[in-house]
C-alpha cells in the first residue's frame, strides 16, 4: 500500500468545511478523474473514477465519522483498494485545516507505475488545492449530513 498524505487551510468556518466535504456526489467538481459519485445511501457510494488513464469502479463504506471532526472511509467492493480519513481542525473562527491521509493499493501496472512516479500525490495535492479554491469560491456549503457513523 501507498499513503499520501496532504493539508490545506481554507478560508471558511469549520462547519462549513465538514458540511461541504459530506457532499460526496459534488467531489467531480473539485477532484481530478473523478467522473461521478453516486450516494446510495448515509454510509455508501459508489464512484467512476479514472486511475493511471484506466476507468475504475467501487464502492465505498463510511466507517466512522463525527461531525466536524472527522470521516474515515474504505472501499468495499470494485476496482480500487483504499482506505482514508479526513480530518477538520477550526484554526480560527473562519479558517480550516483540512487533513487527509489515504492508504492506496495499487491494482494494475499503470496505477503501480503512476504511484511510484508520484502522480498520486500530485493528484491529491491538486484535488486538495482545488476543494479549498471550490469552497472558498462559493463561500458556503452545497449541502451538509451530520450524522454520526460509529466504528465496527
Amino acid at each position: 500500500m501507498s499513503t499520501v498524505k496532504e493539508s490545506v487551510e481554507v478560508a471558511v468556518p469549520l462547519r462549513t468545511a465538514y458540511n461541504q466535504w459530506t457532499q460526496f456526489e459534488e467531489f467531480p467538481r473539485f477532484m481530478e478523474g473523478v467522473e461521478e459519485v453516486r450516494q446510495l445511501d448515509d454510509v455508501h457510494s459508489r464512484w467512476v473514477a479514472r486511475v493511471g488513464g484506466v476507468r475504475r469502479e467501487f464502492e465505498t463504506e463510511i466507517v466512522d465519522q463525527l461531525p466536524d471532526e472527522r470521516i474515515v472511509w474504505r472501499t468495499t467492493g470494485g476496482d480500487v483498494r483504499q482506505m482514508g480519513m479526513v480530518r477538520f481542525r477550526a484554526v480560527d473562527a473562519e479558517h480550516t485545516r483540512v487533513d487527509l491521509v489515504m492508504d492506496v493499493e495499487p491494482t494494475g501496472v499503470a496505477e503501480t507505475a503512476a504511484t511510484a512516479a508520484g502522480v498520486l500525490d500530485r493528484r491529491v495535492k491538486g484535488d486538495m488545492r482545488r476543494f479549498k479554491e471550490y469552497i472558498e469560491g462559493r463561500g458556503g456549503e452545497t449541502g451538509a449530513w451530520r450524522g454520526r457513523v460509529l466504528p465496527d
